[in-house]
């Protein structure tokens, strides 16, 4: 089963060219994001959008709070036309029983596709594995989870989280690289400034690698302030994987990033380009999601009793203010 077929499907636009100076949105983007982000480790809140969220529309971003929940849903994905990434949510695991349960969680989610031919491959975090606990525990589970990828005919990918744990992750990119193990893909960050390099260490692989803009609050001396930057940074990395051999995912809603990429794959005749595809993040496709080739989805992993969807809920609309809106509308509906 191929796990993430590709191809540049997004139709040809007007291509949007990006405001090089500040607009109000853009002012207001970063306190937003900062708001947003310091409301995910409050109480109080946490415990409000907890009880509530599912309601208020976080369905749009999670599929459930099971594999029961998520298989459906990606199941009515591949009958629609997409490929499927899918997410456990959770991180800085700190108990070893509890990373090892993530770990079978991963596992039996590779089997449960293998058996219902679903064309999904997954992506995990190392602190959901154990990587805060020690690196040697989440090498041990990250190479469980690529063995039985391997077993199913499926892929992996390392997802990024803060800049202090991007080192780590990408060490054990190159370990699973180098071994007999399938390769793993790997994400690149647009906010942060060492992403170009990181990236350029990665080519002479021919790197499957995913890249995003970023959904942690950083400082300005590691990551890129403003969001125009952050933008130009993005096309400035998906240009370069694009010219290079490899397997590159585009993942933005960003039409204007979007069709800037397409472009310039279509006129540089990238070698990159008929391998790779754009992905969305989102728990249910929709119609305006018809252009895109694969669909990233996630769904909260119930290991003992925690609940991870809130945090990464709160990371999505930091990483889009703009969908805190749409939080809104739907907290408002009528029912």
């Amino acid at each position: 089963m191929a796990a993430s077929p590709g191809a540049l499907l997004h139709p040809t636009g007007v291509i949007l060219s990006l405001s090089k100076g500040p607009e109000v949105s853009e002012l207001l983007d970063r306190p937003l994001r900062t708001a947003i982000l310091a409301a995910a480790d409050n109480p109080i809140v946490r415990r409000g959008v907890t009880r509530y969220g599912m309601r208020l529309g976080a369905r749009r971003f999670v599929a459930g709070e099971s594999i029961a929940d998520f298989l459906p849903v990606a199941r009515e994905a591949n009958r629609r036309g997409f490929s499927v990434a899918a997410t456990l949510l959770g991180e800085s695991i700190r108990d070893a029983a509890q990373a090892r349960g993530v770990t079978d969680e991963y596992c039996r989610l590779l089997q449960a596709f293998a058996q219902e031919e679903l064309d999904a491959n997954v992506a995990f975090k190392l602190t959901h594995v154990g990587l805060d606990i020690s690196p040697e525990l989440a090498l041990e589970n990250a190479s469980r989870i690529a063995a039985q990828a391997q077993a199913t005919d499926n892929t992996v990918r390392l997802d990024m989280e803060q800049s202090s744990y991007v080192d780590a992750t990408l060490r054990n990119f190159v370990a699973f690289s180098r071994s007999a193990t399938a390769a793993p893909a790997s994400f690149l960050q647009s906010y942060l400034y060492r992403s170009e390099s990181d990236l350029r260490a990665m080519l002479p692989s021919a790197p499957n690698v995913r890249i995003v803009k970023g959904a942690y609050l950083e400082p300005p001396s590691l990551a890129f302030a403003h969001k125009r930057d952050v933008d130009e940074n993005y096309v400035k990395l998906a240009e370069l994987a694009l010219s290079h051999d490899g397997y590159t995912a585009i993942a933005t809603h960003d039409a204007a990033i979007v069709a800037r990429i397409e472009e310039f794959a279509a006129v540089r005749a990238c070698p990159n380009a008929a391998a790779s595809s754009f992905k969305p993040s989102t728990a249910s496709p929709s119609r305006s999601l018809a252009a895109w080739s694969s669909v990233d989805i996630a769904c909260d992993s119930r290991c003992r009793t925690a609940r991870f969807w809130f945090p990464y809920l709160m990371r999505r609309l930091a990483e889009r203010p703009a969908n805190v809106g749409f939080f809104l509308k739907n907290a408002f509906a009528p029912r």
